[in-house]
């Protein structure tokens, strides 16, 4: 028996991502800490538990790795699972990884090198989602309520991309016959920084931020085990409040905010206090525009461009437009 199985198969790209497998007649394992009792392909998977990793991948060829949320370091509890995969002999991972990397964080940036140094195993760093605008992110929790946008950001602009359009890129990447496993480089960039002429490399095309600055590792354009996954244009928050009121008739307000009153927020939200003060700092860091990127990937892997935010907004107008003041 062979197929994918999708960690985070009730979350926001997972659930998304096996209707898309199914509709394609791929076999799909659903697994998730709290497994649908109507969906018969669909098993119990909790981080914390390794006894369910084993049995969760079994019989299966491919998985789509969603890491622990809210984790600042998700190395311990997904490098055994990576390991036990390999030794079963899976031959395609496609890690959910991010775009952002959180501060003084170096856990993400060895578990997207450790799923690169296996053939056919590859990472998509995804930009900010635009599903964080909705609940129950707390994001979008205030959207709802108050109408407001609480940011340290500044004028900071980011790539914001739509779930769904992440789940279209790892469904391609999941159904590829030809999955790198062989190593054989391929002919399509992967990704390329903003137009902007700051954002330029200044080496050799498709050249990326060195790790060493807390980011990712230099690559070639055709490089299979690493794409850059962002909507296609990069918005500031005021662009996007902006956008939100014109589709809604409802004001939005952005209201800048000093870092130490985000992460408290965060908190109250229920993050942990370490996410929270790292998400809040991520936040800060959109500012110096290091992360005012887009690329071409969505369009690579699925032949179709990615959503704009405005076509989000549109699909999710009721929800703002609904809200409670309080």
């Amino acid at each position: 028996m062979s197929g994918v199985l999708v960690t985070g198969g009730t979350g926001k790209t997972g659930s998304v991502l096996a209707k898309l497998l199914r509709g394609n007649g791929v076999p799909v394992r659903v697994a998730a800490r709290n497994p649908s009792a109507g969906d018969p392909d669909a098993v119990r998977f909790d981080w914390n538990d390794p006894g369910t990793h084993r049995a969760a991948l079994h019989a299966m060829d491919r998985v789509y790795l969603v890491p622990p949320a809210n984790a600042v370091n998700p190395m311990p509890l997904v490098e055994p699972f990576l390991d036990e995969a390999e030794r079963l002999g899976v031959r395609r991972v496609v890690l959910l990884g991010s775009a952002i990397v959180l501060p003084n964080a170096p856990g993400a940036l060895e578990l997207a090198a450790r799923v690169r140094t296996r053939p056919g195993w590859v990472v998509l760093r995804a930009s900010g989602f635009m599903q964080n605008f909705l609940p129950p992110h707390p994001l979008g929790e205030r959207l709802r309520r108050h109408g407001e946008i609480h940011t340290a950001a500044g004028g900071g602009r980011l790539g914001w991309i739509d779930a769904r359009d992440i789940a279209a890129a790892a469904s391609a990447l999941l159904t590829d016959p030809d999955d790198g496993s062989s190593d054989r480089p391929s002919d399509r960039p992967s990704d390329r920084p903003s137009d902007r002429p700051s954002d330029r490399p200044s080496g050799g095309q498709g050249e990326r931020p060195s790790e060493k600055r807390g980011e990712w590792p230099r690559h070639g354009p055709a490089d299979r085990r690493d794409y850059l996954l962002t909507g296609p244009k990069a918005l500031s928050y005021r662009d996007a409040a902006a956008i939100i009121t014109a589709r809604t008739g409802r004001p939005i307000q952005v209201l800048p905010v000093e870092t130490d009153e985000l992460a408290a927020g965060y908190r109250a939200a229920g993050m942990p206090a370490e996410f929270a003060a790292a998400l809040a700092a991520v936040d800060a860091g959109l500012s110096a525009g290091r992360d005012d990127l887009v690329s071409t990937a969505v369009l690579d892997l699925t032949g179709r461009p990615p959503r704009s935010f405005d076509a989000f907004v549109h699909d999710h107008a009721s929800e703002w437009a609904n809200g409670v003041a309080h």
